[in-house]
């Protein structure tokens, strides 16, 4: 035999112990009866068998024994016991199959340290005391030993077998002379030894190692042993099951406990440290364990719960209780009692050197749920039909409503009492009647109170879920005599609150009887922290009357939120208190409306207002920028009617509206219009957001400009076009006029100007030396024209006069005649034409 696959075995401790009790619900025994409820999760006793045969190493044996110190370091219940035996053959004189490193001992806070004491000596392996074979019989019969020797019948029981090979007693004479017969005699004494664990109530779940498992031989021990489980639910029932590779080992003893112990496990992350972990627990689990495989001591661990809240190893908090244990060992475990539901966050750290393992994390729980029972009518007659309801809550009295949580759920009730055998009631929850409304998590069913019932009735639910138990709290109930004196019925709002308010309530009472009778009201199954009272305790029923009577119930402040667990009751107090009428309390607690869910809307509407005018606001903004943008627009410099200097405003070169620029009149050039870079000895033009231009000259005051219209600007004509305006036409410097302008200037090839002050074609005016150019002084002395070209020149600016200032450009024009007429006479020296002074790159 050889032990392959030892790891594992190192994080069953802590995966066994870190679970919680099984059902009390289950028959463990054929005498099993309704145990009174108890706060904590059930006990169990158990024996971890484990196989140590010769061939397992010396290595791996030493993880067993760190293993085995484990086992009571997760375990939630302090009333658990557990036993650890080791077990080989004899084969000679002074040998011993087993060995029983810890007798049967109870997990609580010093039982744990004793069984971490003794548990060492499972390394001090001694071939003297125990032979190499592999002799399940008498490990087997240790085991049931051991568990059944104090009688407590209704605790369960269960062995874990760990083997990593089959029966080996070939060598062990009290089997028989020789190999053939002994090992034919130790099957024959395996299944003696199961058939006395079947009639003790001892389960057998072997777990089966590396691929030399006899897995018919595994197969008989589980299903040799008592079959019955802790739950009526598939998985429950004893299997065996055989792990194949190393990295599922932990991962299947924890399955294989869980199933045993009909705890729920929630596998989360795995990572090496340092590194943040999770695991997420449900809302319907009421105690568990966050079991961290950390294999190494020196990794450190702390947990925060789902709110982000770092959680105290030892202690209460927030209504829950928490106790860690195996801090210093290879398995880490927290125990909680009423964890929050949701993701934990686990954080793990550790020292350089010992951050090459990974570690995982999981969570181990069971939920623990009440029964809340309500019996129609509550005092039945002897053959009189009864309704039975049931619904649950878990510790911190939140009412099960999500059906997923009870998902493969089977509920049923026993009602028993004087004069009759028990009678099973089927319950269900798909809205067949009587069930109202199918998924509600309200189980109903109908039963027949037999004939032969006396006295008191005893009504206890049963469920049985995975991960699931309940309480199996009881109902107690009285056959009526007859028909009733005083009938009653309860009906309660089936309304949503807050903590605070009140919920109305009726009673109806028919009193046939001569006599009044005095009802009490009261509250029963509250969960803790219900903060509930009855505006009235007590009312009186006039004989021979029906009344009607209006209560209320008022839900405390402190009352947590979720559905309102617990029934409202009436009993007739001049009849021994028998119970008259119960109702469910079908109210949903919510959290009082904070500030937001009151002004939400407003705000909301605010902010779209707000946002609205912003928008508004950008917009007209935007657009208003747009207009002030100068870019595009043509300043033109001219001095009597002649183009000097042009410039065109690019982009970004009018920040807010405004452009700057200077008139730079430099000795033997034309004057030119500049760009200037500050305000100083610079000119201004900007326009406003209307679109208006407004020009300020330096050292001046800012005027309107109008689009094309010249305006006097020092000793000079200042022009800007942009927008589609248009300046009026204006001559060469031959006498000739623009032309039509078409808003660049640019005219035919005659040698009118295009409108930047470059010739488009040859010009050669009059009085000139034939050479078709002249100074610029001489354009500013203006030449002649002949009367026919000036009349020519006057009807072409007329017609593209597109300002409206019509009158203005003629009255010029006659000037600049009468000014060329009288310097023809007097001759002029020819001088070369001018050019532009734009600069196109400015």
């Amino acid at each position: 035999m050889q032990w392959r696959h030892t790891g594992g075995v190192l994080l069953l401790a802590g995966a066994l112990l870190a679970l919680p009790g099984p059902h009390t619900a289950a028959p463990w025994s054929p005498t099993a009866s309704a145990a009174a409820p108890a706060d904590g999760p059930d006990p169990i006793d158990f024996a971890v068998v484990v196989d140590q045969s010769k061939s397992l190493a010396d290595k791996d044996l030493a993880l067993e024994t760190e293993a085995a110190a484990l086992l009571s370091q997760g375990e939630i219940s302090e009333r658990s016991r557990a036993a650890v035996i080791g077990f080989g053959s004899s084969e000679e004189a002074g040998q011993s199959p087993v060995h029983e490193v810890c007798p049967l001992t109870v997990a609580d806070a010093a039982g744990r340290q004793r069984l971490s004491d003794c548990v060492p000596q499972l390394t001090r392996r001694d071939p003297a005391r125990m032979g190499p074979g592999t002799d399940f019989p008498a490990a087997i019969r240790q085991a049931v030993s051991r568990l059944t020797e104090d009688g407590r019948t209704n605790t369960p029981k269960v062995v874990f077998l760990l083997t990593d090979g089959k029966l080996d007693v070939g060598d062990s004479p009290e089997y028989g002379s020789d190999k053939a017969s002994r090992q034919s005699n130790g099957e024959k004494r395996l299944a003696d030894e199961l058939a006395r664990a079947r009639a003790a109530s001892v389960q057998i779940w072997p777990l089966g190692f590396g691929g030399k498992i006899d897995r018919d031989a595994l197969t008989a021990m589980a299903e040799g042993g008592y079959r019955g489980s802790c739950a009526d639910v598939p998985g429950a029932v004893p299997r065996m099951r055989v792990v194949d590779t190393a990295a599922g080992i932990d991962k299947a003893l924890q399955e294989t406990f869980a199933a045993a112990r009909c705890a729920r496990i929630a596998h989360g992350t795995a990572g090496k440290p340092p590194a943040d972990l999770s695991v997420t627990i449900p809302p319907i689990a009421t105690d568990g364990s966050l079991t961290v495989g950390k294999h190494d001591p020196k990794v450190r661990v702390t947990y925060y719960d789902p709110s982000g809240r770092k959680v105290p190893t030892q202690g209460e908090f927030d209504g829950s209780t928490f106790e860690v244990s195996g801090q210093d060992g290879p398995v880490e475990a927290l125990r909680v009692k009423n964890p929050m539901p949701g993701a934990w966050r686990v954080h793990i750290e550790a020292p350089e050197g010992h951050r090459d393992r990974e570690v995982a994390v999981r969570a181990i729980w069971q939920g623990r749920l009440r029964s809340e029972v309500v019996l129609d009518p509550a005092s039945p007659r002897a053959g009189e039909e009864v309704v039975v309801a049931v619904r649950m809550q878990t510790r911190r009295g939140v009412v099960i409503s999500d059906p997923r949580q009870l998902e493969g759920v089977k509920v049923s009730a026993v009602l028993s009492g004087a004069g009759f055998s028990p009678v099973t009631v089927a319950l269900t929850d798909d809205g067949r009647a009587p069930d109202a409304r199918a998924g509600d998590v309200r189980f109903t069913g109908r039963a027949t109170v037999p004939a032969t019932a006396t006295g008191d009735l005893e009504l206890v639910t049963d469920m049985a879920a995975p991960g699931v138990t309940s309480d199996r709290r009881p109902l107690h109930a009285r056959t009526a005599e007859g028909t009733s004196a005083v009938t009653a019925g309860i009906t309660v709002d089936r309304v949503t609150v807050h903590p605070g308010d009140t919920v109305r309530a009726t009673l109806n009472v028919t009193n046939n009887d001569s006599v009044p009778h005095t009802l009490r009201l009261a509250l029963a199954d509250q969960a803790a922290g219900s903060e509930l009272t009855l505006s009235r305790t007590a009312v009186t029923a006039e004989a021979g009357r029906s009344s009607r009577f209006d209560f209320t119930v008022a839900v405390g402040a402190g009352t947590p939120v979720g559905e309102l667990g617990g029934r409202l009751a009436v009993l007739d107090t001049g009849d021994a208190d028998r119970t008259l009428d119960t109702a469910f309390l079908d109210v949903r607690v919510e959290a009082p409306p904070t500030w937001w869910d009151l002004w939400w809307w407003a705000v909301v509407t605010g902010a779209a207002l707000l946002l609205l005018a912003g928008t508004v606001i950008a917009v007209r903004r935007a657009a208003a920028g747009r207009l002030k943008d100068l870019t595009g627009v043509r300043l033109e410099l001219l001095r009597d009617g002649t183009l000097l200097s042009s410039v065109t405003v690019r982009r970004g070169q009018s920040p807010g509206g405004e452009y700057l620029f200077t008139i730079e009149e430099a000795r033997g050039a034309a004057p030119a219009l500049r760009r200037a870079r500050s305000a100083t000895s610079a000119h201004r033009l900007r326009r406003t957001g209307s679109g208006e231009m407004l020009l300020r000259p330096h050292g001046g005051r800012e005027f309107g400009l109008r689009p094309g219209v010249p305006a006097g600007l020092d000793a000079f004509e200042f022009v800007a076009v942009g927008g589609g305006g248009r300046r009026p036409g204006r001559t060469d410097g031959t006498g000739r006029g623009t032309g039509r302008a078409d808003g660049t200037g640019r005219t035919d090839g005659t040698g009118r100007t295009d409108g930047t002050g470059r010739s488009a074609g040859p010009s050669r005016p009059r009085g000139g030396d034939g050479n078709g150019g002249g100074g610029w002084r001489d354009r500013f002395r203006r030449g002649s024209a002949a009367p026919g070209e000036r009349g020519r020149d006057r009807d072409r600016n007329g017609d593209r006069d597109r300002n409206g200032d019509r009158d203005r450009a003629r009255e010029q024009d006659r000037a600049r005649d009468r000014s060329r007429t009288a310097g023809a006479d007097e001759g002029r020296a020819e001088q070369p034409a001018p050019s532009s002074q734009w600069d196109p790159n400015f």
